[in-house]
């Protein structure tokens, strides 16, 4: 039994202040010249797909490092185009979509790509976004995932509109299709009215791969009823492997068999085989004040209460953390749980506060915590994030893949020609 990895190509890197090392280039999230030579690096080592994180709104963070800049969709299609056989997993809002036109674009993307599309469902948490599609407000959390639900009930059932067989292409009976394996969804709900079919049948995959991130209640419920892979955030072992449990059960209630959902914790790697040299390199690039202002911020404590080098303990903490996505405020409250842990730990610890677990290490130190993690049940697969996208990426690529392979956890080969077949799905 092999995991799945998938990687981030956040640029510079999860470090976000990455970009002021002196290698680094700062426009590089920009130049897909610098996308094409990573993705190819990542089909070398058959890493099975590719992802970028999005949002529709410029964030503030831009006064301190550079933002997702591409747009996904037009980013990640150009590098399927470059690319024979990795994945790609492409970052949409349900938010601020129309279903019908998501789902005839990635059913589009699927045939294009002979079966490599996968969408990331988000619900958008930027409220700046609302501004850019001419809404007073942005829409509470309980109001976007009841929008998520019917939106991916709508993309699903366009996705499906067409019976094996519509398409029959009698020459001799100038009949193409059967009109009556084509099908209207007619659908009328709260959000949105669509009657469908899409023009074109299902595509190699039969549905495009479908990644769901979200630790809330409507997360959860979306994500065991509609995903395909779930995204993860976990600090500690136990609490990802409870997590994945749950989010398994979860799938058996909704009617789904538990193999149906693939989970890919999210780690933030950092390739270093000089005794942590590089890692407290990316260290001295992060603004520590700001950063554990942030999150001491998130976590729900009074503003000014802990300084950087203050100890937080789980006493410490109020009920609620209303900053923090419900995934990354339960991880984080996770670690701290264990022991009593400052802000700046925190911080350097979840690669400049973002959340995710910061793996450090050599070659051979990353390959045993990934195989420790996987065997203890804490994942299918992980997203590896590198810290500096540059420099991780291809030395996670040429230098930990091979040892997983040697291992037996990673294949030497495609071991089928979709991304929905590597993982596994039906």
């Amino acid at each position: 039994m092999t995991f799945h990895l998938n990687v981030s190509l956040m640029t510079p890197g999860h470090f976000r202040h990455a970009w002021r090392l002196p290698h680094a280039d700062p426009l590089a999230y920009l130049d897909i010249d610098h996308f094409v030579r990573l993705a190819r690096i990542a089909e070398e080592a058959h890493i099975d797909a590719v992802f970028l994180g999005d949002g529709p709104a410029l964030r503030g963070e831009i006064q301190d490092a550079p933002g997702t800049g591409l747009d996904p969709l037009v980013l990640l299609g150009h590098l399927a185009a470059v690319t024979s056989n990795l994945g790609v997993v492409i970052t949409s809002s349900t938010t601020y979509n129309s279903p019908y036109n998501l789902a005839r674009r990635f059913q589009a993307l699927d045939h294009v790509t002979k079966g490599r599309a996968a969408v990331n469902i988000v619900t958008t948490g930027t409220p700046a976004a609302a501004a850019n599609f001419g809404l007073a407000e942005h829409p509470g959390k309980e109001t976007r995932y009841r929008r998520a639900h019917e939106f991916l009930d709508v993309v699903t059932r366009l996705w499906d509109s067409w019976e094996p067989g519509a398409i029959i292409a009698d020459k001799a009976t100038g009949r193409y299709a059967v009109p009556e394996k084509i099908h209207r969804i007619d659908h009328d709900g709260e959000f949105f009215t669509v009657a469908g079919p899409l023009p074109v049948p299902a595509g190699p995959q039969g549905r495009p791969v479908i990644v769901q991130a979200g630790g809330s209640p409507g997360g959860l419920s979306l994500a065991a009823r509609y995903a395909d892979v779930v995204f993860t955030v976990a600090q500690t072992r136990d609490r990802a492997v409870a997590f994945r449990d749950d989010i398994r059960a979860r799938a058996v209630a909704a009617g789904r068999r538990a193999d149906d959902v693939k989970v890919s914790l999210g780690v933030v790697v950092l390739v270093d085989e000089q005794d942590g040299h590089r890692e407290r390199e990316l260290h001295t690039t992060l603004p520590i004040e700001k950063l554990s202002a942030a999150l001491t911020a998130n976590l729900g404590l009074p503003a000014g209460r802990f300084g950087p080098d203050d100890p937080i303990s789980a006493a410490d903490l109020p009920a609620g953390a209303a900053g923090f996505s419900t995934g990354f405020a339960d991880s984080t409250r996770a670690l701290i749980a264990e022991a009593p842990i400052t802000a700046r730990e925190l911080v350097q610890r979840g690669a400049g506060g973002a959340g995710h677990r910061l793996l450090s290490g050599s070659p051979e130190q990353i390959a045993d915590d990934l195989q420790l993690w996987y065997e203890s049940g804490a994942a299918d697969g992980f997203t590896i994030m590198p810290a500096d996208t540059t420099v991780d990426l291809p030395r996670f690529a040429r230098s930990v893949v091979p040892l997983l392979q040697k291992r037996g956890l990673f294949p030497t080969d495609w071991t089928h020609p979709t991304y929905r077949g590597r993982l596994g799905l039906s």
